[in-house]
Formats: structure tokens, C-alpha cells, sequence
């Protein structure tokens, strides 16, 4: 009955126009930062290791434009789920880098869209799969109510999605060496077996390798790229990747995509998903920083 009832909310939130949703969300990040919610506590601790010189005034206000951020991606993300495109490509106000994303459609190769959790990566999947197939693993969410919604938005703009085992990456694989193109989210903690430990901003954390071993194995090309919130729409941004991504020593690759992910997030730290706990697992059985 619970998801139920927030299925019902968030399908009622999507009815609003954009700029009260985004009003609307601010005042629900200002809620979470003023009752110290426990995604205002995540972020301070990331913001605290990975801007270590930074004095703690600049990092409260850091974390306090986070919060207001991550409320208005809340309420904005039910709207980009409904309408989908051409809505989408309507509210894209500028485009930096088109013609790194222009050059990659052209070429033979796949490509591996590196989107990282900054801005809103819903509506760079769905706008970018308007150009040419694009393959992309899927992860159901935890809220089986949403799966339905989710999945169907994703896969209006022509994405296939393919399930987080060795089947999909199988997929995956296939898609990129037919010359298509794939999205993927670098900066979510994996599995043991799907990941090694590499520095990002400083910090060791636990890193994906699947991204290194499909450039590997499929011979494509790779992008940096993300949706940032602008004040009437997103503007996307396009950027190469630190070329060590492609190196075959795994643990270089793991860095220069880590410090790839670190540049984008320069282009608006507080439109990044600090709340999540990226640093749960530590090299060395070193204890948890959130506890």
C-alpha cells in the first residue's frame, strides 16, 4: 500500500509544469538539509573526503545547494518518465561537446556513453537514444511499483535493455560491435567480483571494471557525458575521456575513468549524487565511514 501510494504521488508530480516542479523540489531539499535528513548527513561526509582542503563553511553551503538540487531532481524526474520525447529534446537549451557526440555516431566503432550520477542521466539516456540503437543494462528498482513506469520511459526513445548479468553484458558487447551505442553509469558501487579498488578524488573506492573490460574486448570508443539542470531545461555536455581509459592495465584504466567522472563533476558539484554511499566499501578492512 505504501509504494502504492507513492507511485500515485510521484504519477501526480509528473503533471506539473517543470518550473513549480523544480519550486517545489527546493522546498523539499530545504526540508531534508534543515531536519538534517539522513541523505544531508551521506553528503557531508562524502563532500568532507573528497574536498579535504576546503574549509567547512564552503562545504555546508556545498551541502546545503545539494540538498535543494536533489529535491528538484526528485520532482522533475517523475515529469521526464511521462513525457519522454520529444519533450525531452524541446528542453535541451544547449549542447557543449556536439560535436565529440556528432563524431562518434559517424565512426564504425561503438560507443560507451560514461554517464555519471550528475544532473539529471534520465534525460541524457533518453535523448541520446533518439540517434542510433542504444543498448544499456537495467537494474530493476527496488520499488517494484516503479519498474513498469521506469522501464517503459527508458525504452520509448528506442533503448534495449538488457539484465546486469553475464547475458547482458553479452548483449552489450554484441550491440557495440555492431556500431551502436550504450550507456552506462560508472559511480555505483559493484559487486566484488565486478569491480577493484581505485582512487576517485582521493578516496580508494570500489570501482566498476566492466566499462574497462567492454572497451577491451568490443574495441569502442568512449564518452563522457551528462545532463546538468539549467534554469529552463538541461544543457548537455559532451567530453573526452582521459585517454588511459583505454589502457589495457586495468588498474590505469579504473583511475583515468575515476578522475573522468571528477572532471564532469567540476562542471556543477552540487548537481552530483554526494548522498550515495559510493565509500561503503574501503581497501585494507577498513571500517565504514558512515557509521
Amino acid at each position: 500500500m505504501r509504494n502504492l501510494v507513492i507511485l500515485g504521488l510521484l504519477k501526480i508530480i509528473s503533471w506539473l509544469p517543470s518550473r513549480i516542479a523544480r519550486s517545489k523540489g527546493r522546498i523539499c531539499g530545504w526540508f531534508l538539509y534543515s531536519f538534517n535528513a539522513r541523505p544531508t548527513q551521506i553528503t557531508r561526509i562524502n563532500l568532507s573526503l573528497c574536498y579535504p582542503n576546503r574549509c567547512p563553511s564552503e562545504l555546508e553551503s556545498l551541502c546545503k545547494k545539494r540538498m535543494l538540487d536533489l529535491g528538484k531532481a526528485i520532482f522533475e524526474t517523475p515529469k521526464v518518465w511521462r513525457k519522454g520525447n520529444p519533450w525531452i529534446t524541446d528542453k535541451v537549451v544547449a549542447i557543449e561537446g556536439l560535436d565529440l557526440f556528432q563524431d562518434a555516431l559517424q565512426k564504425d566503432s561503438g560507443t560507451i556513453l560514461i554517464i555519471p550520477h550528475l544532473g539529471n542521466w534520465e534525460v541524457l539516456g533518453l535523448w541520446a537514444g533518439q540517434f542510433k540503437p542504444m543498448t544499456s543494462l537495467y537494474d530493476p528498482p527496488k520499488m517494484v511499483v516503479l519498474e513498469n513506469w521506469i522501464k517503459t520511459s527508458r525504452q520509448q526513445s528506442g533503448a534495449t535493455l538488457v539484465p546486469t548479468n553475464v547475458r547482458g553484458v553479452s548483449a552489450l558487447i554484441k550491440a557495440l560491435k555492431r556500431g551502436e551505442i550504450s550507456g552506462i553509469l560508472p559511480d555505483q558501487k559493484p559487486p566484488p567480483a565486478s569491480g577493484d579498488f581505485a582512487s576517485f578524488m582521493g578516496v580508494e573506492t570500489r570501482t566498476m571494471t566492466l566499462i574497462h573490460k567492454l572497451l577491451q574486448r568490443s574495441g569502442a570508443q568512449a564518452l563522457m557525458c551528462t545532463a546538468l539542470r539549467a534554469p529552463s531545461g538541461w544543457t548537455l555536455h559532451f567530453l573526452p575521456v582521459d585517454k588511459d581509459v583505454y589502457n589495457a592495465d586495468q588498474a590505469v584504466s579504473l583511475k583515468a575513468m575515476n578522475n573522468s567522472v571528477a572532471a564532469m563533476v567540476d562542471l556543477a558539484p552540487e548537481q552530483y549524487q554526494w548522498e550515495y554511499k559510493r565509500f561503503r566499501e574501503r581497501p585494507n578492512a577498513m571500517g565504514s565511514v558512515y557509521d
